[in-house]
Formats: C-alpha cells, structure tokens, sequence
C-alpha cells in the first residue's frame, strides 16, 4: 500500500524539516500531506507525492451551512488550481458542526446542496473532495460528520467519482468501531484513509493502544483500497523512529494479507 504522513503531527519536534523529508523518504514513504504550500516544491524534490491538502478553511464552518457554502466554493476554486499545479490527489473538506435546530437529515441535505456546486469542477480538475470523518466525542465537539452512516449516503446521492470519504481509523474507532468490516462494506466510497493510535493518538502500537491495526492494515490491503494511508499521529518521541514503526507495521500486514490471500 502506498503510505504518507501528515507533516503537521511530525515536523518541529526535534528535526528539521529537510532531515524529516530525507528520512521519511529513506523509510519509504511516497506521501506527505498537509504541510505548508511553501514547502511544496521541496516535498517534489524529495519525490514526495503532496497526498492532500485542505480544500476550504475551518473544520467547524463546514458545508452545513448555507452561508458558508458561497466562501467554501470560492476557496475550492482556488486549492482546486493548487491541486492541479503540484499534482495533489486529494482535497480535505469538512462538514460543519451541527446547527441548533438542525438535524442530521437536514444537515445532509444542504452538504450535499453544496458539494454539488463545485463537484463538477472537481472532476474537471481531476481531484478528488474527500470529505473527513471526525470523533464529536474527544477532539471536535459538535461536529456532524461523525458517522460512516451518516456520510455514505451523501456519497451515493452526488454519484460523482470525485466526492468520497477520507476514513479516519482513530476517529471511527471513538466512534463506531467496527473497522474493518465498515471499511469493507465502503471501500468504495473511500478515497483516504488516515491513522493514529487510540487513545492518545499516538504510535500504532503500545500497551494502551487499543486497535489492532495489524488485522485493520489486512483488512485494507485485501478490500480493493489503492489509495494512500496515511499516518497522522503524534509521535510520543522520536518522529523518524515512530514513522518507521508505522511504516513497516502496515508494509508487513498488508504483505502478509496479500500472500495468503486473507
């Protein structure tokens, strides 16, 4: 499987920023994701694929809202040229927080009244809208997309190759659970997968790590999914030390997967 790291969770923590591109390159990694667009051109003199970017600004202020929906079409608009120019596969969008008086139905309704104002140009573009699940439990409080259910009908509604899911595993582990046969059942509608260890969003593996990701990492390999993994997590020492534990953890199960067939 092809695999990232987002450059947020692992830059500034004791390393600079070209010996963090030089090692993870080393490692293996094809990806880097969410970094600053001033270091774009340096993540491609690595050989980097830029894997995502965000699409609009603010995770609360989402497409939930009709107010909202004319300012994240505009930013759209603009990351869908940046996209184009660095080749990145992958916009991040966001639902919104849940309004007062909203409901869940409601605030599917108008998201998809809104993805289908710039899905067109998107597809045009050849980059993909990945809207991200997120826990409302622990880190976004309110949040509406925080459920695959929630989420896939929406999908299935705008019928567009270039609007899927971006699955969060440490996310839908607070939430739902379930991983790998949810993951199976919507392979599909998935286009991303991010990772982290659950709780603390740290290393994949430890002893109060509580997903297997070994059987989460076969399960993915074995589904059909051929996008990239990436891993978001906060690296509790050293970051090129937690990247290559992550790393050889998802190469070796999904190897393993893949050679018995499971």
């Amino acid at each position: 499987m092809k695999q990232s790291f987002t450059w947020w969770s692992f830059a500034g923590r004791g390393i600079g920023d070209d010996d963090l591109l030089a090692g993870a390159r080393k490692i293996g990694y094809e990806g880097v994701e969410l970094l600053p667009p001033a270091l774009f051109e340096r993540a491609r003199d690595y050989g980097f694929t830029i894997a995502s970017h965000g699409g609009h600004e603010s995770i609360e202020a989402g497409f939930n809202n009709p107010a909202d929906h004319d300012r994240i079409v505009r930013e759209i608009e603009a990351n869908l040229k940046l996209a184009v120019k660095f080749g990145i596969p992958n916009l991040i969008v966001f639902s919104g927080n849940r309004r007062i008086g909203q409901s869940d139905a409601e605030g599917a309704r108008v998201v998809a009244e809104g993805v289908r104002r710039i899905v067109r140009a998107a597809e045009e573009a050849g980059v993909t809208l990945v809207m991200e699940l997120l826990n409302s439990k622990v880190d976004h409080p309110g949040y509406q997309c925080d459920h695959s259910s929630w989420l896939m009908p929406i999908i299935d509604e705008i019928d567009s190759p270039k609007f899927k899911a971006l699955y969060d595993v440490y996310h839908m582990q607070i939430m739902e659970g379930d991983l790998v046969r949810t993951f199976e059942a919507n392979v599909a509608r998935i286009a991303h997968v991010h990772t982290a260890g659950n709780p603390g969003r740290n290393e994949l593996v430890g002893t109060k790590q509580e997903i297997f990701y070994p059987a989460v990492f076969r399960g993915i390999a074995t589904s059909g999914y051929d996008g990239f993994v990436c891993h978001e997590l906060i690296p509790t020492g050293s970051p090129l030390d937690a990247l290559r534990e992550a790393y050889e953890l998802c190469r070796e199960a999904a190897k393993q997967a893949l050679a018995s067939g499971a």
